[in-house]
């Protein structure tokens, strides 16, 4: 684990002093050890400051992976079930034909409602009621349960409203209590950030465009599903996309959005380390979520796509042993039950729908073992 250490900090050191990275942290843990923690950098360009492994960093489609960590620590203590229908807890949800929508089909992205009004805002993102009264009243885009497509910011705020509606408390605060404080991690691992912790926070800036675009983003289609609308709303707002600018908001980073997360690379890999070892769950559990639920052609991003309960299952690397969420600017947090390594990648350079920093961290780790 020693060489481990070594070669990982050797590939953030160069990822950072080539310039393709800004700030990079790697976390690896296995079986409750803290075997590789690297870190490289600056945290904010315009400071100086250095990137630290405490140096929370907001991450967008990662933080699923801890909302779904959330919901299954309540469905081993029994507050809910998979298959209760989320208009069982949430009435308001059953509009439009949504009464039969599980608590399952929520986490593998089969509700139907995967947009949002497409006026939506940035604005509009932090104001949790708002948001949840647009997606109650949403007419669905499929009979829910039929077939599945990302929901890029909807995931969030229905698992969200179905814990509040259960425990009668904000997500921010079920995953303090319930996740993150007996992991020792509560200062590290958020979805709302106390004001007061914003300074520690790294700065995200966007990732320069190629002089040349890759051969294969001139060959992708303008019309991709992921923009339609469809009875005016849209998986992608268009005045609410995860950029920089969006990603460093006070309004945004104090928020409950829980389709992303702010989190530093050791709390989410303790995170993901703790599903492995059966402290959150049963391994029965475990690996329920950890295997395959929906597989086939994505309807919203027009991809094929493998989701478990909550988790993308093989990632970028297709490995049918990993499961775990990657997030649009380059981020990533992923376990694999086969060697029983948990890891966390996260950067402040959003470098969107480019995961190579994390594909080349990830095969370093997976061929340690």
């Amino acid at each position: 684990m020693a060489d481990l250490q070594r070669n990982v900090q050797a590939v953030v050191d160069e990822l950072v002093g080539s310039g393709a990275e800004r700030g990079v942290q790697v976390a690896v843990y296995r079986r409750g050890e803290l075997v590789v923690d690297a870190v490289a950098g600056v945290a904010d360009p315009e400071t100086g400051r250095a990137f630290t492994s405490d140096t929370p960093v907001y991450a967008t489609s990662t933080g699923k992976g801890v909302t779904a960590a959330v919901v299954h620590v309540l469905a081993e203590r029994g507050a809910l079930d998979y298959d209760t229908p989320i208009a069982d807890v949430w009435p308001e949800f059953a509009a439009h034909g949504k009464d039969k929508a599980t608590v399952r089909h929520a986490l593998t992205h089969a509700t139907g409602v995967p947009g949002l009004p497409v006026a939506t805002t940035a604005a509009d993102l932090c104001d949790w009621d708002r948001m949840c009264a647009a997606i109650a009243d949403a007419v669905p885009w499929w009979e829910p349960g039929t077939c599945f497509g990302y929901h890029a910011q909807t995931y969030g705020y229905i698992l969200g409203e179905v814990v509040r509606r259960v425990t009668g408390r904000a997500i921010s605060q079920v995953l303090r209590d319930e996740v993150a404080g007996p992991l020792g991690v509560a200062g590290e691992l958020f979805f709302g950030v106390p004001r007061r912790e914003l300074g520690r926070l790294a700065r995200i800036e966007d990732a320069p465009f190629p002089a040349e675009p890759p051969a294969e983003a001139a060959e992708a289609p303008v019309d991709t599903p992921f923009f339609r609308v469809v009875n005016g709303y849209t998986a992608a707002p268009m005045a609410a996309l995860p950029d920089a600018a969006f990603s460093n908001r006070a309004d945004v980073l104090t928020s409950d959005i829980p389709a992303g997360a702010t989190m530093t690379a050791r709390a989410v890999a303790r995170l993901y380390d703790a599903l492995l070892a059966g402290t959150l769950v049963s391994p029965a559990r475990l690996a329920e979520l950890s295997s395959p639920a929906v597989s086939g052609t994505d309807e919203v991003t027009g991809a094929p796509a493998v989701f478990g309960l909550g988790y993308t299952i093989g990632l970028a690397l297709s490995d049918p042993t990993l499961f775990g969420m990657a997030g649009s600017g380059g981020t990533a947090a992923f376990a694999d039950t086969a060697t029983g390594f948990s890891v966390g990648v996260m950067k402040n350079r959003a470098s969107m729908g480019d995961f190579s920093t994390v594909e080349r961290i990830a095969r370093v780790v997976l061929q340690a073992d």
